[in-house]
């Protein structure tokens, strides 16, 4: 958070100005020892999104260290997601609403021995000058007295079970009955008796909602109850209409938004409900369960023993989970206060994060991670600035004098670009989808801040932004076009991606754990090294696109330091998309300067593939074929041999398994190897269909599949149409790994894929607004 310091109350002309918070106003003037931290105090008063967490969990929760590192990281994932973390609790008798670091500090290590807060402990901690970590209850107390509308959690409390006859049932309850709050958690404690708990919350008339495509209500540790909601939503604009709805109609009441467990952590969850149900019978032999809010922490702690462990991070999940929802759904009705209550046109998904320094991670590794997703892109985040002459451009002018003509500033960067393009596409196929995760290096510049403010207002994911050297500058390429859209030259300032090293990016592989990696040719020959390698390690496929000719080679020393291990048939680099320049490049670096075609795993790999005459005979009746039956200007497919593609791509297979070729106008080449049980395995050759199936040893084939260019409309940037056709060609690869495995489903992805690279040509940006996976599936 801001190191600023507290202010003790806003000013008059603040609480002036914000008329929604006329019962904390009221406060105010009384002299009530409220202290809103400086960064929360300016959210709520320009009306930006908020979320309340509690103190409980660190003071009486998490044992140390993991209760400070905790807290810090919450308050990072609800920054991540656009939303302003507000850590409620007590110091020396005065609520602060956010806290200083110092403080969160002193709460973990309980130097002024902290009591646990229910709304009937405040008035009293506030007359003995106490310390405090506010429950449930009193965190919902002063969120509702700050205009906060929505809490974050792990699990609310409820009904004790024998609760019918000891009527011991959690404040919180009630206090949520009263609070005009949306409380984000993973359900109730999974040590209470659930059923009653959501049979009071019946009669209080607090709305119980599901976050997940069922009406399954979670039970903490486990995704399932065996209890229902009345009601279940899976997004997070939803959620904040139903919070809105409740506010538009003058409701006084709040609403529980229980958040299911992450799967990844459902498989413990009945060995942790087995030692909570050990834990509460042990607790009624003892008599802690008669010793009131002594009860609960003594319970998690016990199952904690119980489970060596288990519980304590699967409890950290979730509440990371629930912090990241939260805060969303935070932003999500912040814009319905902005539009009054109509979404409009404004992005239909956020961004889903969990922003960490590196410094935490070093603190605990289990408290601060990347959010799991299917696909991880690493390279160049840059900002574009773009200059198109107006008229025909004179290149003897052009040294001497300025042309008159216009220019732009957006966002670009290979990476980047790829990335978003990715990103539209996977969000809208599928709300349930983990969006990709970019990670780059940015300067702490005036760019770097436009990048990542700009990135964010795209709905992109942001944590994997990585803050480079004091003396690095955030990446800029400065393209010059002619007055049809083409590049005439520019200046790319893009050594911060070098800046990238192997110690930061391999925590992210680790614990984004993707099916696919993207990399772009900007980063080291080291990095892309030591990527692959782990890659290799974890069977994460990688795809490389090479960027530009000089780069394109930085990936052969990747696959130079595999091939001692590898075995034909399993190429170190599962896809590579180079155009026809980069691949010559890539050909020749590997045959000459790298000598790779002269190593024992080449030449077994080459021999495997068993091409003899036929095949020969097929290519040259492929190269004899239209490039494009419409369009007869382009000639035919002579180039696949006259300039060496076919036999390039061939000679490269054994390290780069599918090769998606960009032949620029003349269409998309792929070329690949294909083992395993596949149905290219059941083809043979169709020259018709632009194909070529040579069958190898045992089950396996290479293929040789063309495919025809898409006609575009108006030019108008050609500058991001292959890093469209990348990035879309990722996310479909990530919705069907399987794709290059039948005739008909590759024709499908390329096809959707150069849909992309069209329209991004026709657009002024660097990726097409409108590219969805339903504008580029509907050609099917």
């Amino acid at each position: 958070m801001s190191s600023c310091r507290f202010r003790p109350r806003w000013s008059r002309l603040e609480v002036r100005n914000i008329s929604t918070a006329s019962h904390l106003k009221t406060a105010l003037e009384r002299g009530a020892p409220i202290d809103i931290h400086p960064e929360v105090e300016h959210a709520l008063a320009n009306k930006k999104p908020v979320v309340a967490l509690e103190t409980a969990v660190i003071t009486h929760g998490l044992p140390q260290p993991h209760n400070y590192n905790l807290c810090r990281s919450l308050e990072n994932i609800v920054r991540s997601t656009g939303s302003i973390p507000a850590t409620i609790g007590m110091i020396g008798g005065r609520v602060k609403i956010g806290l200083e670091e110092s403080e969160v500090q002193r709460l973990a290590e309980k130097t002024f021995k902290p009591v646990k807060l229910s709304r009937r402990d405040v008035a009293a901690a506030i007359a003995t000058k106490s310390d405090g970590g506010t429950t449930c209850s009193a965190t919902l107390l002063f969120a509702a007295l700050t205009n906060i509308k929505v809490f974050s959690t792990g699990g609310l409390g409820g009904v004790h079970r024998g609760g019918e006859n000891s009527m011991d049932i959690s404040a919180d309850l009630g206090e949520l009955a009263r609070s005009p709050v949306g409380l984000v958690s993973a359900g109730v404690k999974s040590i209470l008796d659930i059923g009653r708990t959501l049979e009071y919350l019946e009669t209080l008339g607090v709305p119980v909602i599901s976050y997940s495509d069922t009406r399954e209500f979670p039970a903490f540790f486990s995704r399932c109850s065996g209890f229902e909601a009345p009601w279940n939503v899976f997004d997070p604009l939803t959620a904040a209409k139903i919070l809105h709805a409740q506010w538009q109609l003058g409701m006084k009441n709040g609403a529980l938004i229980a958040v299911p467990i992450p799967e990844e952590y459902e498989a413990v969850g009945a060995t942790i409900q087995d030692a909570v149900d050990q834990a509460v019978a042990e607790a009624e032999r003892n008599g802690i369960s008669k010793r009131g809010k002594e009860v609960t922490p003594w319970l998690l702690q016990r199952v904690n023993e119980l489970t060596n462990g288990a519980s304590l991070l699967s409890n950290i999940e979730l509440l990371c989970n629930t912090a990241r929802i939260g805060g969303q759904i935070a932003v999500r009705y912040h814009q319905l206060e902005l539009l009054g209550g109509d979404e409009g046109t404004s992005t239909p998904f956020l961004p889903i994060q969990n922003q960490n320094t590196a410094r935490e991670k070093e603190k605990d590794p289990a408290l601060s991670r990347w959010l799991p997703t299917k696909l991880v892109v690493i390279g160049s985040a840059a900002i574009d600035i773009t200059a198109k002459a107006s008229t025909e451009y004179n290149p003897d002018l052009g040294k001497h004098s300025t042309t008159p003509g216009s220019v732009s500033l957006t966002l670009g960067g290979v990476g980047r670009n790829i990335t978003e393009a990715a990103h539209r596409v996977m969000i809208s196929a599928s709300q349930k989808m983990e969006p990709p995760l970019l990670v780059s290096a940015i300067g702490n510049d005036s760019f770097g801040k436009l990048l990542l403010s700009e990135t964010h207002a795209v709905g992109m994911r942001t944590d994997g932004f990585l803050e480079a050297g004091a003396s690095q500058r955030t990446a800029v390429c400065n393209m010059i076009l002619d007055n049809n859209g083409e590049l005439i030259g520019g200046i790319a300032d893009m050594d911060v991606a070098e800046s990238l090293t192997s110690e930061q990016i391999l925590p992210v592989i680790d614990q984004a754990k993707p099916d696919i990696v993207g990399l772009d040719g900007n980063l080291s020959s080291s990095t892309l090294t030591a990527v692959v390698k782990r890659c290799q390690a974890k069977r994460i496929k990688v795809f490389f696109e090479p960027t530009s000719v000089t780069k394109s080679s930085r990936i052969l020393s990747a696959v130079a330091s595999c091939l001692n291990d590898a075995r034909p048939g399993f190429a170190p680099i599962t896809f590579a998309s180079p155009n026809l320049l980069e691949l010559s490049h890539m050909y020749y670096t590997a045959r000459s300067e790298q000598d790779l075609m002269s190593h024992f795993y080449w030449w077994s790999s080459i021999d495997s593939y068993s091409l003899a005459s036929a095949y020969r005979t097929d290519l040259e009746q492929l190269a004899k074929r239209r490039a494009c039956d419409e369009d007869h200007s382009k000639g035919t497919l002579s180039f696949l041999i006259d300039e060496g593609v076919a036999q390039m791509a061939i000679n490269l297979l054994p390290f780069f398994q599918h090769l998606v070729i960009k032949c620029g106008g003349r269409g998309i080449l792929v070329a690949m190897h294909i083992t395993g049980p596949s149905s290219w395995l059941d083809e043979r050759s169709n020259i018709f269909k632009r194909s070529v199936v040579a069958h190898g040893n045992s089950d396996n084939a290479i293929i040789l599949q063309y495919f025809p260019a898409h006609s575009s409309g108006n030019v108008t940037n050609v500058t991001g149409a292959g890093d469209s056709f990348v990035g879309a060609l990722l996310a479909l690869l990530a919705l069907q790994p399987d794709a290059f495995h039948s005739h008909n489903s590759l024709q499908e992805v390329i096809d959707a894929s150069q849909q992309a690279a069209r329209l991004t040509v026709e657009s002024h940006l660097a990726v097409s607004p409108i590219i969805s996976y339903q504008n580029l599936v509907k050609l099917h």
